[in-house]
């Protein structure tokens, strides 16, 4: 076999061009389009063909071209303009809140299996990822003392191509790390840092890979390289590929190979916010080092890592989560969990909602959830939904009460809005809707902006996507050998001023991609009306293991060939950050019809509103709390039918209604001027009213302030003093664990009978028994509220009470006052629960005595 030494020749920049080189290292550009212009100046062909890869770029142009460029005044000025607010950008500091003293690498570590920062770095698949690098550069622009934790995939996500019957087909390219915009982490003596992790019987090696994301830094860990073992080098070989093994190994890179990661780096992650439960495996190594480094019980070591963990959960069926056999549990971790002084039984208990089930498979999400203190859903809806999902752990408290609350997801604004548009809101509304995006007064200004300008500039982004798609399919079309005919029409679809209607993301059944197609002669007529055409561009991926998913895409390619719908349906393939900035930059509408409840989120429709889309969906995910009817349209009102099936035809009808009746006239209403005067008011309308709440500066706000400052604020408190709190707590939790069982609520009685009339109050005694605990160590509440037909309180409020007489023996007289409110048949009850200066919301879920 060939030997082949290496070594590395980086590009000669110019001087005047080496700022070149550090904007292509970092992945949030303060001025996404005219940054990107600089480079695709140099040479626009390379710069598509390199997949907008600025590093890669750099290598390649020729040595003639960056001279020429190097003497071009104009350039070199707008360059220096460019670079020079990137490093005044980089170089602010933090949020008053958030700051460290020089030097200490105390930090929020923000964990996930996948990152969406830009199409150069292709280790993303969907939503999660173009979440999380929105997250990671919402909190660079924040200043938050953050760094985001992934893996390094050799062949990242595939990309998607579509043969001639429409069949998807995944193609892994292999990609060379040290032409994508990374810097491989090393030594003093220049070699290589490398993270080891106990890993069966033999040490597991990754190399760490650092993105810049303006002041953050992103980790990624590789384990593709010559000290590995084969098998151990496919690891991160491709972003949800392989089989339920190759996926607990991932995570177990990801979580413990992670907090090791960091730990090498220098970093003291006090904060662990996981996004989703691939991550999970992080909280146990948080225990092991603190019973390893400090000497903690487990039960200590517990309280103080949990305390710092913070978990994200984006999935609205339990069919989504990672569950991993006891089996292959034993064969990854049984020296670990032994090493923490655990049982098989206890660890396992760990991720099984029923502890006593040996038959249960270890749940990845139960992890998080046991060993997490705060945890939040993506959306308003999604947090009724994930409340609903879990009451084996929360067996005791009523649903509402159930410890998970709600963050709704939004967008980095800088990213995602189009350059046309981005040039008018600055012109009319100033620096501040970049600056501070989330203060409503940044976009009332847009109500002032001319009807003319802001149609002009959307109509320039729309003919910048039809462009773009008649090339794609084009493209598509050459490679798979069509005919000259076919490539000549492919070039002609679409018209330029039709009405746009955009859907694109993952291909999921409940996703509904083909719910407009449920009558084709109905559609046919909307497309086909040569008066007031409609036009529609698809895009997306299905899962490579997903066939139903897969079907989808081919229905929709059979449909697009047929003669009725060739000219106005296009399905754009490869589905990625590049596609999807056209996508929501140029639609004039963006389509979503999830079946309620299954979308926990979405974010595309959010990137297509700050463009002047208007968006039309089923009231699931955002767009139940978004929607008004003077910014966009509601499929229904969040009807759930029992029969699906049902419930597509009657959404079908719904949306057919909707285009017919309303959105395809409004657009096509036209004053003297040419200009749909009432299609650009809601559009105006959208933007102000949206705009400033579905941003991701706004979501990473509210992460800091009811998440992030919380718990490093807990999690400080029981470190203090050599963790002498967590010490102390967790004694005091097993103190009241023994204690509980003996607890008794021996008699209840109110001061009058039946009837209530509505303002007056109730007043409650009670007979408690608390044995050996004391009343400031028990929460004694009256849970009262309507109730429903089997005499069960719904939706009810809590009144705590208050000790009125000490009895002695561990007994206690306790009175609380209650007032009737409303009217109709009402109930109270009693209850209690642990209470601790030091418990967090997510504690002792179990611990609830009713009475």
């Amino acid at each position: 076999m060939q030997s082949t030494h290496i070594f590395f020749v980086k590009p000669q920049l110019p001087p005047q061009l080496q700022p070149l080189q550090s904007l292509a290292l970092d992945l949030n550009w303060r001025r996404q389009t005219e940054t990107a212009a600089l480079f695709r100046y140099l040479d626009p062909q390379l710069w598509e063909e390199g997949g907008q890869n600025p590093l890669l770029m750099l290598s390649q142009v020729a040595e003639e071209r960056l001279q020429a460029v190097a003497a071009d005044s104009g350039y070199i000025a707008e360059l220096e303009r460019l670079w020079q607010q990137q490093q005044n950008y980089n170089s602010t500091s933090a949020l008053p809140e958030q700051q460290e003293q020089p030097g200490n690498k105390r930090v929020i570590a923000y964990f996930s299996a996948e990152f969406g920062l830009a199409q150069s770095l292709p280790i993303y698949s969907g939503g999660l990822g173009i979440l999380a690098g929105d997250h990671l550069k919402s909190a660079s622009d924040l200043g938050l003392p953050l760094v985001g934790v992934g893996l390094l995939y050799r062949c990242g996500y595939f990309r998607q191509e579509l043969d001639r019957q429409g069949w998807q087909q995944e193609i892994y390219p292999c990609y060379d790390f040290y032409r994508l915009p990374l810097e491989l982490q090393r030594q003093a003596d220049g070699s290589p840092l490398l993270v080891q992790l106990p890993y069966r019987e033999r040490s597991l090696k990754a190399q760490i890979w650092q993105a810049r994301v303006g002041r953050l830094k992103l980790y990624l860990l590789d384990t593709d390289f010559e000290e590995n073992i084969e098998a151990d080098r496919h690891i991160t070989d491709r972003l949800y590929g392989g089989d339920i093994e190759k996926r607990i190994q991932q995570e177990i890179l990801l979580g413990i190979g992670g907090i090791c990661a960091l730990e090498s780096l220098g970093y003291e992650a006090q904060i662990c916010h996981l996004n989703e439960g691939h991550s999970a495996f992080l909280a146990l190594e948080r225990i092991r080092q603190l019973q390893l480094k400090h000497g903690l019980s487990f039960e200590a070591a517990r309280e103080q890592a949990a305390s710092g963990n913070i978990f994200t959960t984006h999935t609205p069926v339990a069919a989504g989560i990672d569950l991993f056999p006891a089996c292959l549990m034993d064969k990854y971790f049984t020296a670990y969990y032994q090493s923490m002084g655990l049982t098989r039984k206890e660890f396992l208990s760990l991720g099984r909602m029923d502890p006593n089930n040996s038959q249960e498979p270890f749940n990845m999400a139960v992890l998080a959830l046991r060993l997490s203190a705060r945890v939040n859903a993506v959306s308003r809806l999604h947090g009724q939904t994930a409340r609903r999902m879990w009451p084996f752990l929360y067996p005791a408290l009523a649903e509402r009460e159930i410890p998970i609350i709600a963050i709704t997801n939004g967008v980095h604004i800088n990213s995602w809005v189009g350059s046309r548009m981005a040039a008018l809101y600055d012109r009319y509304l100033g620096s501040g809707w970049r600056q501070d995006p989330c203060r409503v007064e940044n976009w009332a200004a847009i109500g002032q902006v001319p009807g003319q300008e802001l149609w002009q500039a959307h109509e320039e982004q729309r003919q910048e996507l039809l462009t773009f798609a008649r090339r794609r399919l084009v493209e598509r079309l050459q490679a798979q050998g069509a005919t000259r005919a076919e490539i000549e029409a492919a070039a002609r679809v679409l018209t330029p001023g039709a009405l746009t209607i955009g859907f694109a993301r993952r291909f999921a059944t409940y996703k509904r991609a083909t719910l407009l197609f449920r009558d084709p002669e109905r559609l046919a007529r909307l497309l086909g009306d040569p008066q007031r055409p409609l036009q529609i561009i698809y895009a997306g991926k299905a899962h490579p293991r997903d066939e139903e998913g897969k079907k989808l895409i081919r229905s929709i390619i059979a449909m697009a060939s047929r003669e009725e719908f060739r000219a106005r349906l296009v399905f754009i393939p490869d589905y990625d950050i590049n596609v999807a900035r056209y996508l929501v930059q140029g639609v004039d509408v963006w389509l979503a019809n999830p079946r309620r409840p299954l979308e926990a989120s979405g974010t595309s429709g959010m990137k297509a509103v700050i463009n002047g889309a208007l968006h039309v969906s089923t009231l699931d995910g955002w767009w139940a709390e978004a929607w008004n009817p003077e910014a966009g349209w509601a499929i229904g009102r969040g009807e759930v039918y029992e029969s699906s099936e049902y419930q597509d035809e009657i959404e079908a009808e719904i949306l057919y209604n909707l285009l017919e009746n309303e959105i395809i006239p409004l657009f096509y209403q036209r004053e003297a001027s040419g200009l749909p005067t009432g299609w650009l008011a809601m559009m105006k309308e959208s933007i102000r009213t949206l705009a400033p709440v579905f941003n991701s500066q706004r979501m990473v706000s509210e992460y800091n302030q009811k998440l992030y400052l919380p718990a490093m604020k807990h999690y400080r408190q029981l470190q203090a003093d050599n963790f002498r709190r967590a010490r102390e707590l967790a004694a005091w939790k097993n103190r009241v664990r023994v204690a509980w069982s003996s607890l008794k609520i021996e008699r209840v009685e109110a001061d009058r009978e039946e009837y209530l009339t509505a303002g007056e109050s109730l007043t409650v005694q009670a007979l408690v028994y608390l044995g050996a605990l004391q009343p400031d160590e028990v929460k004694v509440e009256i849970y009262h509220g309507k109730v429903d037909g089997e005499e069960k309180i719904t939706d009810g409020d809590k009144t705590e009470m208050t000790v009125k007489q000490k009895l002695g023996e561990g007994r206690y007289l306790y009175s609380g006052k209650i007032i009737g409110r409303g009217s109709g048949r009402q109930g109270y009850t009693l209850r209690l629960r642990p209470r601790h200066q030091e418990l967090a919301p997510n504690s002792l879920p179990e611990l609830v005595l009713w009475g």
